[in-house]
C-alpha cells in the first residue's frame, strides 16, 4: 500500500472511530488505538504536504498559528428567539399560532434550550466549509479552525443523500465535567473563574490558538436545518435527516398536537434537565411545518412561528450549617458555608461561597438560618438570602474571624480591598503548600510528577516546607511513601532536576510574588537581567519598567524586604536555578524596537501571532491590542481586519508587512 493510500484509508477509519465515539457514544477501539492511528496519519500528512486536506481528521487537534477572526455576512439572519416565564404565555403562543393558520392543522415541537453559545455550520458537497458565530445577527466571526476541533461536529458527512449546500444551526457547549475541571485548574493558578459553562464555551470558540480550543473539549448539538432542497417540509423529521449524516442531534425532541402535551413536555424536563451532562435554561416551542414557518414569518427581531420558555433561576432551600475559612497561597480568607446537601443544576451542593466580611455582614448570617441558595449563571453556589420567617432555635450570629484559622496570626485588610488576608506568609501552612504547588505548576517550573496530593505528603512528613527544599529530595527519600514506587520516585526526582533549565523569568513567575504574573515577570526578567539587580532594585526603578505600577513595584520590594524569602532566593541560586537571563536570549537581545507600541493584526505565513509578540519584545518593542495616536506602526499580515486598516489609514499610521519586519530586526 502507498502512503497515499494509507492515508486516505486512515482518514476514512479515524472519521468513523470519532463518529462512534463523540456522537453515537459506541467506540469500537481504545483511546489508544485511537491515538495510534491519528499519530500515524500526523506523521504521514507531514510526509506528504502536497495531500493537505482541511477537513483531514488531524484537524482536530488545531495549531498553534493564530488567525484573526473575519466577519462574514449570514445567509439567513440570526435572530433571537422571544422569551417568556409563564405557561401562561405559552397559552398565549400557541393561540396566535392557531389563529393566524387559520385552522390548519399544526404541530410543535419541544426541544431543550442548550445554553452554550449559537454557532451556524455551511457545508457544500458534504464537507463543512465555514463556521459562523451568531454575532449581531447580521454577521458573525469565522471561527471555522476552532469549530474543526470539536469532535461531535462532523467534518465530512456519511451517506450522499444530504443537499448539495445547506446550513446547520446549532450550540456549542461546554459539558459540566469539563467545566468544573477547567475552573479547578483556572483557581489553582489563580486565575479568574469562569461563571458559568455559556461564558467558558463562548470564551474558548473566540481564542485565537486553535490548539487550546482542542484541549477545551467543546461539545455541539445541531438544532436546525435551512437550505434549497431539504428532504422534509418537518423540522423535526429534518433534524432525524441530518442525524444519518452524522449530526449530533438531541434526542431530547417531542412533537406536540395539544396544549397539554406542551406542558408535560415543559414539567418533565424541569426537573429531569438537572441530570443531563450540559446546561439548559428552558425549553424551544417550534412549529414544526417549515411551510407553515414561512407562512407565519418574522417580526424585526425574532420569528412569529417560535418561542423559548425559559425556566426559573434554580433555587433552593437549605440550612446552613456552619462557615469555614480557607485560606489560599497569597494569605487570602474566603469564608465558605458549608451547608445540608441540595440538588442545584445538575450537581449536589454541599458548599457556597460567601466571598468576604461584607457579604456576610450584608446577608445577617446566623448559624442554623435556613437560606437560598442559587447558582450564580446555573453553576457558582452562592447564597442570595435568608428564610427568616423561618428562624427559630438559631444559633449565633456569624461574625468574620479576625485570626487566621491555620495559624492564628491576626488578619489584616488592606485599605481598599474587600478581602482579609494572613500576612504569616512564611509559616502558614496552606501558604506554604500553596506557593510550593504553584511553584511546579506547569506555566512556572513544570515539575513532572508532582501533583497537589504529593506535595501535601511531603510537607506532612516534614521533606519539604518550602520549594527551595525540592531540590534536597532523594529518590531514596521518598519511595517508601504511601502509593510512592521506584518509577514514580524516579519520575519527580528527573521532574526536579530538569526544572533547572527553566528559564529566568518563569523562576521569577514562580517565586509567587504578589501581582508578578508571567507577563509581569517576563518584562521585569528583561529589564534587570538577573535576580541580583532585581532585588536591589528602588521603587524608582522599577516603575521605570513598562507596566510596573506602584502596586507592583511596592508588592516587589515587600517581598524581597522579608529576609526569609531573600533566603528562598538564595538557596534556589545555589541548587541551580536559573538566575539570569541566559547569554543566547542576552544575544538575541536588542534595542532596536525600543519606544516604539506595535500592534499585531492579520495572519501571517513566517512566525505565529505569539512568536512575533516574543520577538517584538526581545527587540525592545511594546504589544499593544489597539491602535492609537501612539502606535509606531502595525505588523500586518494577510486578511488584516477593515477597521483596523480604516483606522490606520485615519491615523496616518505605518503599516509594514512580516517581510519588512523581519528584515528591520535582522
Amino acid at each position: 500500500m502507498t502512503d497515499i493510500e494509507r492515508i486516505d484509508q486512515l482518514r476514512e477509519e479515524l472519521h468513523r472511530h470519532n463518529y462512534n465515539y463523540y456522537v453515537l457514544n459506541s467506540p469500537e477501539i481504545s483511546d489508544y488505538e485511537f491515538d495510534k492511528l491519528m499519530h500515524e496519519l500526523q506523521d504521514l500528512e507531514r510526509k506528504h504536504p502536497e495531500y493537505y486536506d482541511e477537513n483531514s481528521p488531524t484537524m482536530r487537534v488545531g495549531s498553534d498559528i493564530n488567525k484573526n477572526f473575519t466577519q462574514v455576512t449570514h445567509k439567513y439572519p440570526m435572530l433571537s428567539l422571544s422569551n417568556t416565564y409563564s405557561e401562561t404565555e405559552v397559552s398565549e403562543f400557541y393561540e396566535r399560532i392557531r389563529k393566524s393558520l387559520e385552522g390548519e392543522d399544526f404541530e410543535i415541537c419541544c426541544e431543550m434550550k442548550y445554553d452554550g453559545t449559537s454557532i451556524s455550520l455551511t457545508y457544500e458537497h458534504g464537507k463543512l466549509v465555514k463556521a459562523v458565530t451568531r454575532g449581531d445577527g447580521e454577521k458573525g466571526d469565522d471561527v471555522t479552525n476552532n469549530v474543526k476541533t470539536i469532535r461531535s461536529i462532523p467534518l465530512i458527512l456519511y451517506g450522499k443523500d444530504y443537499p448539495d449546500n445547506f446550513e446547520i444551526r446549532g450550540e456549542i457547549l461546554m459539558p459540566w465535567l469539563v467545566f468544573e475541571q477547567l475552573n479547578k485548574e483556572r483557581e489553582d493558578n489563580e486565575e479568574p473563574l469562569f461563571a458559568n459553562p455559556r461564558n467558558a464555551a463562548s470564551g474558548t470558540l473566540k481564542l485565537q490558538n486553535s490548539a487550546i480550543v482542542a484541549s477545551r473539549k467543546l461539545d455541539a448539538y445541531l438544532y436546525y436545518l435551512l437550505g434549497d432542497n431539504l428532504p422534509s417540509d418537518g423540522h423535526y423529521e429534518n433534524l432525524k435527516f441530518a442525524e444519518q449524516w452524522g449530526f449530533k442531534v438531541s434526542q431530547i425532541m417531542c412533537k406536540c398536537k395539544t396544549l397539554q402535551e406542551i406542558f408535560d413536555f415543559i414539567q418533565y424536563w424541569d426537573v429531569e434537565r438537572k441530570n443531563l451532562p450540559v446546561a439548559t435554561d428552558g425549553i424551544v416551542l417550534k412549529v414544526n411545518s417549515l411551510k407553515q414557518q414561512l407562512n407565519l414569518g418574522y417580526t424585526a427581531k425574532s420569528p412569529r412561528w417560535a418561542i423559548a420558555y425559559k425556566f426559573q433561576a434554580e433555587r433552593a432551600l437549605t440550612r446552613l450549617n456552619s462557615i469555614s475559612y480557607q485560606v489560599g497561597r497569597t494569605g487570602t480568607i474566603t469564608p465558605v458555608a458549608n451547608l445540608d446537601p441540595v440538588q442545584l443544576s445538575g450537581t449536589v451542593v454541599k458548599r457556597a461561597s460567601l466571598h468576604n466580611a461584607d457579604i456576610i455582614e450584608g446577608l445577617d448570617l446566623h448559624i442554623g438560618d435556613i437560606v437560598y441558595v442559587e447558582k450564580g449563571g446555573e453553576i457558582i453556589p452562592k447564597i442570595t438570602g435568608v428564610d427568616k420567617d423561618a428562624r427559630f432555635m438559631i444559633g449565633e450570629k456569624v461574625k468574620f474571624i479576625t485570626y487566621c484559622p491555620e495559624c492564628g496570626s491576626k488578619l489584616i485588610r488592606y485599605e481598599g480591598e474587600a478581602a482579609h488576608y494572613c500576612p504569616n506568609e512564611t509559616a502558614c501552612p496552606p501558604q506554604i503548600k500553596g506557593k510550593i504547588e504553584h511553584f511546579i505548576s506547569r506555566r512556572a517550573m513544570d515539575i513532572d510528577g508532582l501533583g497537589s496530593e504529593t506535595v501535601d505528603q511531603f510537607y506532612q512528613q516534614g521533606l519539604i516546607k518550602d520549594a527551595a527544599d525540592l531540590y534536597s529530595l532523594k529518590a531514596e527519600n521518598i519511595i517508601s511513601l504511601d502509593r510512592m514506587g521506584e518509577k514514580s520516585a524516579e519520575n519527580i526526582i528527573n521532574g526536579i532536576e530538569n526544572s533547572k533549565k527553566v528559564p529566568f523569568e518563569r523562576v521569577l513567575f514562580a517565586l509567587g510574588i504578589r501581582f508578578v504574573g508571567e507577563t509581569v515577570a517576563k518584562k521585569l526578567a528583561r529589564a534587570f537581567k538577573n535576580m541580583e539587580a532585581l532585588e536591589q532594585a528602588t521603587l524608582e526603578e522599577l516603575k521605570l519598567v513598562d507596566e510596573i505600577g506602584e502596586k507592583i513595584a511596592h508588592s516587589i520590594l515587600f517581598y524581597f524586604s522579608n529576609e526569609g524569602n531573600r533566603q528562598l532566593v538564595k538557596r534556589l541560586k545555589e541548587a541551580g536555578l536559573e538566575m539570569q537571563v541566559s547569554k543566547e536570549d542576552l544575544q538575541r537581545q536588542t534595542e532596536k524596537l525600543k519606544g516604539q507600541s506595535i500592534v499585531i493584526s492579520g495572519v501571517f505565513a513566517h512566525h505565529s501571532r505569539d512568536e512575533y509578540k516574543v520577538l517584538i519584545e526581545r527587540h525592545g518593542g511594546k504589544n499593544v491590542g489597539s491602535i492609537s495616536s501612539k502606535t509606531s506602526f502595525i505588523l500586518a499580515g494577510d486578511n488584516m481586519g477593515p477597521s483596523k486598516l480604516e483606522k490606520a489609514h485615519k491615523l496616518g499610521i505605518k503599516i509594514m508587512n512580516e517581510d519588512e519586519f523581519l528584515t528591520l530586526i535582522e
